[in-house]
């Protein structure tokens, strides 16, 4: 830890102060809505071809999925003859009364309903569960998960005791605030690696301020600590019934009604970060799957995304879709 090496303690806190000071760019425009329900809607981020939507997690913003020009997951897909499509859950008030099961139920089942046709999902962590579980109800093209969690009970032991901890001390709060803060969700991430959050720092201290790699993470750190609040009943079901309960994992959990599966009607593919701590790659649902030697973000805008663009590549190339 920090406490045993005073110089990387002294590095790490001339980063975080380069960070506090680094200037932002301007917010780009937001893309055009084709869809919406309440306040969640879909935006369309260009491309032609068969279309494909984006499931983030509930946790952090959409826009990781497209952070920068040179790592955009939905860019990479418009390359790929593909219409890149991207859920935006909008504000947690707008989405006060829902739990997990409702997001799908009440947001992303109707969204998907209101298109004109078939779309693949392609899910980033609880969005990679919550995709699962919506081609279980309603029809798709395919689905594939990025790092994302089924099965809950095989996190390991301690990560599970630290989160139920973590809910012990703050779901009264959370109950009367009607959400948990997203500054409680980011110290139970901070916790699963202490030691990494104060390297990070140290090693940002280094870099140029005005390169590449240092602007990138500062958008970075910035999406990981802009989020929504997580809504109530959706915190107790994502902690108490996927978490505790394993729920997907025991093929007990119900959306609209429905017990849901791993293994819905249509072609799925599982691409894991072989080095997750948030999604353990032995937390990922069972079938086809490829294994990446990277990090849970990493996989998605650092080096190893270049691999991730072609394993996706070739599941969404039409040559690979079923026959109509």
């Amino acid at each position: 830890m920090s406490e045993s090496d005073p110089e990387l303690a002294r590095a790490a806190l001339v980063g975080l102060k380069n960070y506090e000071c680094t200037p932002r760019d301007p917010a780009p425009p937001s893309k055009p809505e084709i869809a919406r329900v309440r306040g969640a809607c879909i935006r369309d981020h260009g491309g032609n071809g068969p279309p494909v939507l984006l499931v983030p997690s509930l946790i952090n913003p959409p826009r990781i999925l497209d952070l920068d020009p040179d790592a955009s997951l939905t860019g990479a897909i418009c390359k790929m003859n593909r219409r890149a499509l991207l859920l935006d859950w909008g504000s947690a008030r707008d989405r006060a009364e829902l739990d997990v099961a409702g997001h799908i139920e009440h947001l992303l089942l109707p969204l998907l309903r209101s298109m004109n046709e078939l779309v693949a999902l392609v899910g980033y962590c609880l969005g990679g569960t919550m995709a699962i579980a919506a081609a279980n109800l309603a029809p798709v093209e395919r689905v594939v998960t990025l790092a994302a969690p089924w099965r809950f009970a095989d996190y390991p032991q301690a990560s599970r005791d630290a989160l139920n901890d973590m809910w012990l001390h703050s779901k009264a709060a959370s109950q009367a605030l009607g959400a948990l803060p997203m500054e409680v969700l980011q110290a139970a991430f901070w916790s699963l690696d202490p030691q990494r959050t104060v390297k990070k720092f140290a090693e940002f201290g280094l870099l140029d301020p005005n390169g590449t790699e240092a602007r990138r993470f500062v958008a970075l750190e910035d999406w990981a600590n802009e989020g929504q609040p997580l809504p109530y009943p959706a915190a107790r079901e994502l902690i108490e019934d996927l978490f505790g309960n394993d729920l997907p994992g025991s093929a007990k959990w119900e959306v609209a009604g429905q017990s849901v599966t791993d293994k819905p009607a249509v072609p799925t593919f599982h691409i894991l970060a072989g080095h997750d701590r948030i999604a353990p790659a032995a937390t990922a649902p069972t079938g086809e799957r490829i294994a990446i030697a990277t990090g849970h973000v990493g996989m998605i805008v650092g080096a190893a995304r270049s691999e991730l663009h072609r394993s996706l590549e070739r599941f969404l190339n039409p040559a690979c879709r079923p026959p109509a």
